[in-house]
């Protein structure tokens, strides 16, 4: 894996030349990224973003932390954080910025010892989960993870919108996998990523995959563009 997500957070944190980010799925065009973006102030987030960082409480897990701007929030703020992600030129910039707790980690491999009062997934938390035949296996992680009033705060996208319809107004979605599973490949600095699945989910599709794996879902904030923030919690 040539981590070309890391090494542009790295680049950027150490003013190594950063450049744009290119990213392309299999359902849209090539499109540039602004790797500043990864390194936003509370006040510059979405609002979903903003407002899954007030509901937390207690002790902490930021999965996916990318640059660690969530992480680094609730640190400041005086919450127990441990941050992780799969990249470790990430994880490089994170420490950087100042961030205490934090570990390159596959959250399938996180020791199930650990408990927390609040699991963060954000930036298309479902993102991780790759594929819906993968979500059981993350969810059964995920609630092993969390504390008896825990909360897990994640967020998506319905992506239908980006899809067309037809004279009846049907969306001519893939008969043969689930709309929201994607293929991204990402291009740094004239290098190519091998592309790599990633999952959007509707929040009906993620509510029943919940209730399927003995959790509850709630819908907590609808965003601008068919983003959302949802609620995880044991039963």
């Amino acid at each position: 894996m040539k981590d070309l997500f890391g090494k542009a957070i790295l680049d950027y944190q150490t003013n190594n030349s950063p450049e744009d980010l290119i990213t392309e799925t299999s359902i849209s065009e090539a499109d540039e990224m602004s790797i500043a973006y990864l390194f936003r102030s509370f006040n510059e987030m979405p609002k979903i973003e903003q407002k899954a960082l007030r509901l937390v409480k207690g002790k902490v897990l930021d999965v996916g932390c990318g640059a660690g701007s969530h992480a680094l929030y609730l640190q400041e703020k005086g919450f127990d954080v441990t941050a992780i992600d799969i990249s470790e030129n990430a994880i490089k910039a994170c420490e950087l910025r100042g961030l205490k707790n934090v570990s390159v980690e596959n959250i399938l491999s996180l020791d199930s010892n650990s408990r927390y009062d609040t699991i963060l997934l954000l930036m298309n938390g479902t993102g991780i989960f790759e594929t819906l035949e993968n979500c059981t296996k993350y969810l059964l992680k995920l609630k092993s993870l969390l504390n008896e009033n825990g909360q897990i705060l994640i967020d998506s996208s319905d992506i239908i919108y980006m899809f067309d319809q037809d004279e009846d107004g049907a969306y001519e979605v893939p008969a043969n996998h689930y709309y929201g599973e994607l293929t991204f490949t990402v291009q740094y600095k004239g290098e190519t990523e091998e592309s790599f699945p990633w999952l959007y989910m509707d929040y009906n599709t993620l509510q029943n995959a919940c209730l399927a794996n003995g959790l509850q879902c709630e819908l907590i904030l609808e965003g601008d563009h068919f983003d959302y923030l949802a609620k995880i919690s044991l039963i």
